[in-house]
């Protein structure tokens, strides 16, 4: 079956289940960088409610958009897919490709594999599908322990997080590490967030943290907040980040 063909499937999926008129507008995009893009679009769900489901709705549920709530995983995958797609159609299609370390299976408008699906933030930054890996090049790392095979994990604490704040983009994404004595399944990253930073307002450089800031069992809800007045008072003891770059973004928007 052709690409096209698919497409069409899919939008007449989307358009019978109402999926699409629930989807976030779409913003600018002339002349935009990739980075951008993706702060854009995180920014269009900013107030929505958090996904209190344990699983996730969009799992739950076996569909690929679910905008209504949203958990930070959830908001991630979608910010990029939108990003990098230039229709909805075509960012259901994405999310096939990104929401899995080999490819998402739709059957008859469901998802059928999502036990196969991305559940941890570190293997997210290893598959390469979420941008290059940009840690080190932002300051002195610490190893901290590593958990599901991962001997150790190199990090920014949180002072050098602090000071490498300057040198973040728009897009970046912002894995924050989970001191290892409380994790819970093994879980490197304990929440995912993304950089946003201010051009057009006054003061004009200052850098966001766009993220679903909630909990599963009390709610919460997307919010923008200072980057800088986030990594001071979080309970995480440092980040990881990774960077779309404008060349590869290119490539994956071609690709069909």
């Amino acid at each position: 079956m052709s690409g096209r063909a698919i497409r069409i499937i899919i939008a007449a999926l989307l358009i019978g289940s109402g999926a699409l008129a629930e989807s976030p507008s779409a913003p600018a995009s002339g002349g935009v960088s990739i980075g951008q893009r993706i702060a854009d679009y995180a920014e269009t769900f900013i107030g929505r409610p958090y996904d209190t489901d344990p699983l996730g709705e969009y799992v739950r549920r076996e569909v690929v958009v679910a905008d209504e709530r949203v958990d930070c995983m959830y908001l991630t995958f979608r910010a990029i897919e939108l990003a990098l797609s230039s229709s909805p159609e075509e960012a259901v299609e994405k999310a096939l490709e990104l929401r899995f370390p080999g490819r998402g299976r739709m059957e008859n408008g469901r998802i059928v594999n999502y036990d196969e699906r991305f559940q941890y933030g570190e293997d997210m930054i290893d598959s390469g599908k979420f941008g290059r890996e940009i840690t080190a090049k932002l300051g002195p790392t610490t190893a901290i322990a590593g958990s599901r095979g991962r001997g150790s994990v190199r990090i920014l604490d949180r002072a050098t997080a602090i000071a490498a704040v300057p040198a973040l983009s728009s897009g970046d994404i912002i894995y924050f590490i989970k001191d290892p004595a409380k994790r819970v399944v093994g879980e490197i990253v304990g929440h995912i967030g993304f950089v946003s930073r201010e051009t057009t307002l006054k003061p004009a450089g200052t850098v966001y943290l766009i993220h679903a800031g909630g909990r599963k069992k009390s709610g919460g809800s997307v919010k923008k907040v200072s980057l800088e007045d986030y990594l001071t008072n979080m309970q995480f003891i440092g980040i990881r980040i990774t960077r779309f770059e404008q060349a590869a973004a290119s490539l994956l928007m071609r690709r069909d």
